[in-house]
This record gives structure tokens, C-alpha cells and sequence, in this order.
């Protein structure tokens, strides 16, 4: 090789591995996302960003720096709605190559700032977090209180909160002809929700009720906030081929459960959050750490118990109006489910990634009958397992309690464990004999 071919190899070689240096990463948009208590500004951009940030006082703002990155040419207003923000915009970059941008704010915030990689219909991105300092932990906010339907009476309502699975920036799952899971699993929420709200003695509590995103692991302190006797989250199931589909209903595994419970006895800041009064009770005493441990793991045992039986029952409604993909409650490590104290399901209502269920799950009938199937499964376990504080306690007396008929039992069995003639037992459930059959639902009337 000649010594003109080795100097242009050597300058080529050179500017190509120079070249990532002199190329600028570039702002496609810039997208603003409400939410009650916090503020998600995301800026797409061609690469991955390199951004570093601080805060300034009196005013208040949040100054972010892009590394190579070019400006885009406007940036978007502030909705009046957004409490945190009242405006973005551009400042005097560090150097030529840079771009600053200053967030303009109306009091104290909490910024978490962090970059997401490509996924589904985005490329890079920025993601900016702003939450509102001035909020005491558990406080309910005006947009909270507008909300509320009705307040909890003495003979109270029981409490069901409905999670909408991801929202906002997070997609979740999507289906063949671009359905997004965000928008399935809030259009189903909220059509429980209406379930919910017009049953005397229930009421709901939506821990999202807009397309915005809520973290995982605050989803069940929300639900915790609004005094939930039980929790529901709803999903969309995909997978990487068209193939499966069908329904299934997710309970906490054994095993998450207790690795929860070893991190909660260690935080002596939660017992009062999750015991209530009986964290004053056992602060002072020589074996507090005992103690917290043995009444977690009752609250654990009662939540995971609860969920299952309500899990069972979903699958029983469930069957009726849709096709199955697990006949049985599955077990799983999830974040949504690891409350002690509130017992907790996550339905998958189908898979998105299948074409025939991505259309179904869009249907506005199939929606109202998978929320009525939740409804139905989650009224009737209160109705026999009522809170002894609430209106279901004081109705239970109109509604017959079910037995399912086990090896060995009879009716006059039944009859003196449940205080109620065999006259009355048949009569309430139409049966011209004394035999049962094992499995068989009976209708046990009050005594």
C-alpha cells in the first residue's frame, strides 16, 4: 500500500470514530402530562440524552441541561391545570452545543429526572417528574376532594380501589392495530367504577381516574390513603406471537410475601402506616420487632386469604363472558400486590396482542361485562364477608349465605351447623329430596 492510501486510511479511520463527537442529538417534541398531585414533562429526542440539573430559589425553577443537543424551535405552553408548572422555557446554554431549559415553578417540588430508552412508539427520551412538596404525606388534593361522591357514614361503605393499569407515558402493552393498554384498562376502571358507585354500600376510589402515571410502588399507598377495604388492578396480558389469549387473575406469591414482610419490620417509620393503633401499643415493648412481625403476619395472611377467595370468584364470572387463559388464581411477585393490609387482585382481561381479543377488549360491550363480572365476584365475597362496621354488616340478614356441598355433609348436618330447619333449606333452594351431591351450591337461609 502506498503512503498517500495509508495517510487517507488513517484520516478516515480518524473521522469516523470522531464523528459521534460532532453530532448533535436533536428535540423532536416536547409532551406535557397532568396528574393530581404531579406534573411529567417528556422530551423525545433522536438519541440518548446526556442531561445533568439543579434548582434555584426565590423564584423557584428546575434548570435542565441537554449535552449536543439542538433546540426545538417552540415549546409548549403550561395548561392553567398543571399546579407545579407555570411555564417552560429556554435560558443561556452552558456553551454553543448545549441547550438549557428552565422550568418555571409555583412552590416546592421534588424533581426525579431520568432517560428512557426506545420502546413501542418512542424513541429516546427525557423523562422530567415534578411532584409537590407542599403536599403533607396522605394529604387529599382539591381535585381529590371534588371527586369524592359521598363521605364514609357510621354503618360505612365498603371501599374498592380500582387501578388502571400504567397510563400517561407508559403504554403498557400494544396491540396489533396500535391499541394502547393504558386506555382498555382506564376505560374498564371507569365503567366499574360506575358499578361500584351506584351498589348502596359500596363505593369506589380510583387510584388513577386520567391518562397520566402513577409509580408502582405508591399505587397501593394511594388505595391505603383512601381507607380501601380491597384492591382491584386491571391489565391487558401480551405476548410476543398472536397465538394465546383468554383471561386469568394474578394473586401475590407466598414467597414475595414474606420478603415484603422482612423489609416492613425493619422500617419502624411503616408499622404505624400499616398497624394503625396497635403500632402505640407495641412501640414502647422490649419485643417490638416480634410483635410487628407476628401482627404482619396475621394482616398478610387475612390480605392473601381475602384475595384469593375474591380471585376465585372473579374466575367463576369471568368464565361466563369470556374466554379463559388460567383456570385457577396464579401466584406471581407483583409490585401492585404486596399490601399486608389490603387484600389485592390483578386481572388480565384478555391478551391485546391477540388481534380477535385487541377488538373485543375495544368493544364497549365486552368492557361492561368483564367490569361486571368484577363487580358481581367482589359484591358477592362482601355480602358473606362483610367489615362488621359496614352497611353490608347490618343488610346481611336480606341475603343468604352459600355452602358448597362437601364429602360427608347432609342437610340435617347443615341444618344444625347453620341453625335453620331442612324444611327451609329446601324450600329456599327448590329441592324435592334430602340427597346432595358433592360441589353443589346451596342458599343457606338466616336463622
Amino acid at each position: 500500500m502506498s503512503r498517500g492510501l495509508v495517510k487517507l486510511f488513517i484520516y478516515l479511520m480518524v473521522f469516523t470514530v470522531s464523528l459521534p463527537l460532532w453530532a448533535q442529538n436533536t428535540i423532536n417534541s416536547v409532551r406535557v402530562w397532568p396528574s393530581p398531585d404531579s406534573t411529567r414533562v417528556v422530551f423525545d429526542l433522536d438519541d440518548k440524552p446526556d442531561f445533568s440539573y439543579f434548582m434555584l430559589k426565590n423564584p423557584s425553577r428546575l434548570v435542565v441541561d441537554l449535552e449536543n443537543t439542538d433546540e426545538l424551535k417552540t415549546l409548549p405552553g403550561v395548561p392553567p391545570k398543571h399546579q407545579i408548572v407555570s411555564k417552560l422555557r429556554y435560558s443561556k446554554p452552558k456553551n454553543k452545543r448545549s441547550v438549557r431549559l428552565v422550568f418555571e415553578l409555583n412552590g416546592p417540588v421534588k424533581p426525579v429526572i431520568f432517560a428512557l430508552a426506545p420502546t413501542g412508539p418512542y424513541k429516546n427520551r427525557l423523562v422530567v417528574d415534578l411532584y409537590d412538596k407542599s403536599q403533607s404525606k396522605g394529604a387529599v388534593s382539591p381535585a381529590q376532594t371534588a371527586a369524592k361522591k359521598r363521605q364514609l357514614s357510621q354503618e360505612r361503605d365498603i371501599v374498592i380501589a380500582i387501578d388502571a393499569g400504567h397510563g400517561g407515558e407508559d403504554p403498557g402493552s400494544i396491540g396489533p392495530s396500535g391499541t394502547y393498554e393504558k386506555d382498555i384498562t382506564l376505560q374498564i376502571a371507569k365503567r366499574l367504577e360506575r358499578m361500584i358507585d351506584a351498589e348502596r354500600g359500596m363505593i369506589s376510589r380510583m387510584v388513577r381516574s386520567g391518562d397520566y402515571f402513577v409509580k408502582l410502588n405508591t399505587r397501593t399507598n394511594r388505595a391505603r390513603q383512601k381507607k380501601a377495604d380491597f384492591f382491584v388492578s386491571i391489565h391487558a396480558d401480551a405476548f410476543t406471537s398472536p397465538g394465546p389469549n383468554g383471561a386469568s387473575v394474578w394473586v401475590l406469591s407466598l414467597r414475595r410475601a414474606n420478603s415484603e414482610i422482612g423489609k416492613w419490620i425493619e422500617d419502624k417509620e411503616k408499622h404505624s402506616e400499616l398497624l394503625g393503633g396497635a403500632a402505640d401499643v407495641i412501640k414502647d415493648a422490649a419485643n417490638e420487632k416480634y410483635l410487628a412481625q407476628a401482627l404482619l403476619d396475621m394482616s398478610m395472611d387475612h390480605s392473601m386469604k381475602t384475595g384469593l377467595s375474591v380471585a376465585d370468584e372473579v374466575i367463576k364470572e369471568l368464565k361466563k363472558v369470556a374466554k379463559m387463559h388460567k383456570k385457577a388464581p396464579q401466584h406471581a411477585s407483583l409490585a401492585v400486590l404486596k399490601s399486608p393490609d389490603i387484600p389485592s387482585i390483578l386481572v388480565e382481561t384478555g391478551f391485546i396482542s391477540n388481534p380477535r381479543e385487541e377488538r373485543l377488549l375495544k368493544s364497549a360491550n365486552h368492557q361492561e361485562r368483564l367490569a361486571k363480572a368484577m363487580f358481581t365476584s367482589i359484591k358477592n365475597y362482601y355480602l358473606r364477608n362483610p367489615p362488621d362496621d359496614s352497611l353490608f354488616a347490618s343488610l346481611k340478614s336480606q341475603y343468604p349465605t352459600k355452602h358448597k356441598v362437601r364429602p360427608g355433609e347432609s342437610l340435617s348436618m347443615l341444618a344444625g351447623r347453620y341453625g335453620v330447619s331442612i324444611s327451609k333449606i329446601k324450600q329456599v333452594n327448590k329441592l324435592s329430596s334430602n340427597t346432595l351431591f358433592i360441589g353443589q351450591e346451596l342458599d343457606i337461609p338466616q336463622s
